[in-house]
């Protein structure tokens, strides 16, 4: 039965003439200016895309509120109440994680789902909310990738660690001395800290030339990656470079150089290009829109495993009790999008790591400077995120 026809016999439909149901409404809050808002753009054009294509399941209209926290914190919460305030019968979103901590105790208030498919960091799903899922993995899975990789494949003795003070780039630093300390005592050969803005790292790296580290592994992001590297090689100290998802984006390049820059080694969700289940969705994509961006699929399987969660619960409106509903399929019931089969565990984190490391240089397969090196799939393997 459809959930038009449930509705009309249960007596909750809208009467007859006066019009269709009223939509169900789905909160995207994303990046909609600044230096990020080019990947907010692909962000929403995924959305829209994943509503489009559910609407008809869910047989009644289905529609976007469009929400920018302008990644502050505060702003995040009254978004995330403006939403509320809307009637909104889940959320997509936020970016950051330092916004989507704040704005998930607003949503868990009103029971509402929330779904983000950036936000890493682990807190976000230790709050012991049942209403927070994530479609990215967490930040300390980014490090211990990286860790893997550093002892496995670079076989590094002599390692150099930098954060930028941020809770993302902490978290990542942090969680990677753990791993090391534990698997491999006494590499740490310096713990440094740079801040939000900085440009000039001359004493830093002087400090770490005299130490002489194999490897110099970066919490952060990409301006100040771009910028550290870029010092790192013109003061003669080639230590390779490791840094995470932060760090994966052009500008990257574009900061250190096509010659710094190579070689750098970032760590990321698989290539999408390498997933069966993705080549479809990328083929719609790019026909309208051009190539697609880092999260536009995080983003469409966001959008797309709440409103399964929808289409399957047929809650009657959006109050805390019917939502409930929805909350129960995203917990029990996986889902089979572009990324392959995600499962969510009891805190609404993946069941399954996703992140592999990719190596910079020019012609890479992601975004034309990005070459997935490890976790790569068997021809004919299973279309799904590598697990580590």
């Amino acid at each position: 039965m459809r959930w038009s026809a449930l509705l009309l016999v249960l007596g909750l439909a809208a009467p007859a003439g006066a019009g269709e149901l009223p939509p169900v409404k789905i909160g995207l809050v994303v990046p909609l200016a600044g230096e990020a808002g080019r990947v907010g753009q692909s962000m929403r054009q995924a959305a829209e895309m994943a509503v489009a294509d559910w609407t008809e399941r869910l047989g009644r209209k289905a529609e976007l509120v469009l929400g920018d926290d302008q990644f502050d914190p505060r702003q995040a919460v009254a978004a995330a109440e403006r939403l509320v305030q809307d009637g909104v019968w889940g959320v997509v979103g936020h970016f950051y994680s330092s916004s989507s901590i704040p704005a998930s105790a607003v949503y868990h208030q009103a029971g509402i789902p929330q779904i983000t498919p950036t936000s890493t960091h682990p807190r976000l799903t230790e709050q012991g909310f049942d209403s927070v899922f994530r479609v990215s993995g967490r930040d300390d899975q980014h490090a211990i990738s990286a860790a893997d990789f550093i002892l496995s494949r670079l076989q590094a003795r002599r390692i150099a660690v930098i954060h930028d003070r941020t809770e993302y780039g902490r978290t990542l630093a942090e969680t990677l001395i753990r791993v090391l300390e534990r698997r491999s005592a006494r590499r740490i050969v310096a713990i440094e800290a740079v801040a939000q803005g900085d440009k000039d790292f001359t004493a830093i790296i002087a400090r770490l030339k005299a130490v002489e580290p194999d490897v110099v592994y970066f919490g952060g992001i990409f301006r100040e990656g771009g910028y550290l590297i870029r010092q790192m090689r013109q003061a003669g100290l080639q230590a390779a470079f490791v840094s995470g998802d932060g760090v994966l984006d052009p500008e990257f390049v574009k900061i250190a150089g096509e010659e710094a820059a190579s070689g750098a080694y970032l760590t990321f969700a698989p290539d999408p290009r390498l997933l069966p289940t993705a080549q479809p969705f990328i083929r719609r994509f790019e026909e309208r829109y051009g190539p697609i961006g880092p999260y536009v699929l995080y983003t469409y399987d966001a959008m797309g495993a709440l409103l399964r969660a929808i289409h399957v619960a047929k809650p009657l409106s959006n109050t805390k009790d019917e939502l409930r509903k929805v909350l129960k399929v995203m917990r029990t019931n996986p889902y089979d999008g572009t990324l392959g089969r995600l499962r969510w565990d009891r805190r609404g984190d993946l069941a399954t790591s996703p992140y592999v490391v990719y190596v910079t240089r020019k012609g890479g397969s992601l975004q034309g400077w990005f070459e997935q090196v490890t976790g790569i799939p068997a021809p004919g393997g299973p279309g799904r995120p590598v697990g580590r």
